[in-house]
């Protein structure tokens, strides 16, 4: 089959709405059509696959950067990606990703991401999972006992705290691997659209320091929404709960707690199915909860811009390796990785005078698959499980080195896209 793969221009709108809404659902009643001052959507670059005049696959890239090892990673995130039901099957997909990454990465990201609905299509492409956005939907009596913070009050948010809100956001998502920086729209935070009468939140509730010398700093927030009813069938919906001390997370677990008479069930969305991740768990007395989980999967689209950008523990290190996949022959390659002080370089080994890679870049080296890649930036799994699940193979002499470079932060994720 031939496609003719490139970006959606607006008179094909329409369908790449119609086809998103066949896929992933339709509404009672259909949205409206989307309006040429609107499109492409923000932060976002529709491709199509044609088939003559049929668009038979879509996919939107969206360009965000996302926190990895302490700095802002440029990043491609698929969201709405689908095949036309009669079309499955006949190789739609992999062209169109192709296209669409390889323009991601020419604009400069190093990394993709995506929300599957099917993880098993997206292995296929050199993507993993390594961490998950999730649901947990714990009882209100479980917050009863959670005891009075010290030093920290909570008050409503207003327009003038959003530069405080923004700056604990940042110093939380900075020492987490995954989330979004949330600089880029549509996910930048700002007041009108977690404030204001549209935002769709009850609340913003912040905590705020008492103590002498730190009196009025801003050291968490929560984001909720309150839900109908008031019987304890009924559940309050936190979208952050975001805490820089362990008291100010005890300050806004009791807010959400205080419902216990006309609420049963507080859902917050984290990540990590309540088993770490999250540090504002730890202030709880009962851990009880239960999950739903959304798997995010990574794959890396420029090896050394992605591992060179890290900031990594303070020490000194050389270490090759290689990455060799047949799902992912454009990160083919063997590099060296210099790591002095924590400053990352990441320096190409084995290339020929066209300038193409080696033919057997993993020669006497450790070499990962991309998946291996993936999990190993991420943080996600050890050097020893990987060689498990045979995503890394060759010499084991530099394992324990790499497993102290790159393990440093958990996975955390936050934006549903």
């Amino acid at each position: 089959m031939s496609l003719d793969v490139r970006t959606v221009p607006f008179a094909s709108a329409p369908a790449f709405q119609r086809l998103g809404l066949e896929a992933f659902g339709m509404p009672p009643t259909p949205p409206p059509e989307p309006e040429a001052e609107e499109w492409p959507p923000a932060g976002g670059t529709p491709w199509g696959a044609w088939d003559g005049d049929e668009l038979v696959a879509r996919a939107l890239v969206r360009s965000f950067t996302s926190w990895f090892h302490g700095s802002e990673v440029p990043t491609a995130g698929l969201a709405g990606v689908t095949v036309a039901a009669e079309r499955r099957g006949e190789g739609a997909l992999r062209p169109l990703l192709a296209a669409a990454l390889d323009d991601a990465r020419t604009r400069g990201a190093a990394v993709s991401t995506l929300y599957p609905s099917s993880a098993g299509i997206y292995r296929g492409l050199g993507y993993e999972v390594v961490g998950s956005y999730d649901d947990v939907r714990i009882p209100v009596t479980a917050l009863a006992s959670v005891r009075a913070p010290e030093g920290v009050r909570t008050r409503r948010a207003a327009p003038a705290d959003m530069p405080a809100v923004r700056d604990v956001y940042r110093a939380w998502a900075s020492a987490q691997n995954g989330p979004l920086t949330r600089t880029e729209d549509p996910f930048a935070m700002v007041a009108d659209d977690m404030l204001g009468p549209g935002s769709g939140y009850t609340g913003v509730t912040v905590a705020v320091s008492t103590r002498p010398g730190s009196e009025g700093d801003v050291l968490g927030f929560m984001s909720w929404t309150r839900g109908a009813g008031y019987d304890r069938t009924n559940t309050v919906e936190v979208d952050d709960l975001v805490a820089l001390t362990p008291d100010a997370a005890r300050a806004l677990w009791r807010v959400v707690g205080s419902f216990t008479a006309v609420a049963g069930f507080v859902e917050v969305a984290t990540s990590g199915g309540w088993t770490g991740a999250d540090p504002s768990r730890f202030v709880l007395p009962d851990h009880a909860g239960s999950v739903r989980s959304r798997p995010y999967m990574l794959r890396v689209l420029d090896v050394p811009r992605a591992l060179g950008a890290a900031r990594l523990a303070p020490i000194t290190a050389s270490v090759p390796f290689a990455v060799a996949d047949p799902t992912t022959p454009d990160i083919a390659g063997a590099w060296t990785l210099e790591v002095s002080e924590g400053a990352v370089r990441v320096m190409a080994d084995g290339v020929v005078a066209d300038g193409d890679v080696a033919a057997d870049p993993a020669r006497d080296r450790p070499t990962f698959t991309s998946a291996g890649l993936a999990l190993a930036y991420a943080g996600a799994a050890s050097t020893a499980n990987l060689r498990l699940a045979g995503h890394l193979t060759g010499p084991a002499a530099y394992d324990a080195v790499w497993d102290a470079l790159w393990r440093g932060r958990d996975v955390h994720v936050r934006d549903y896209f």
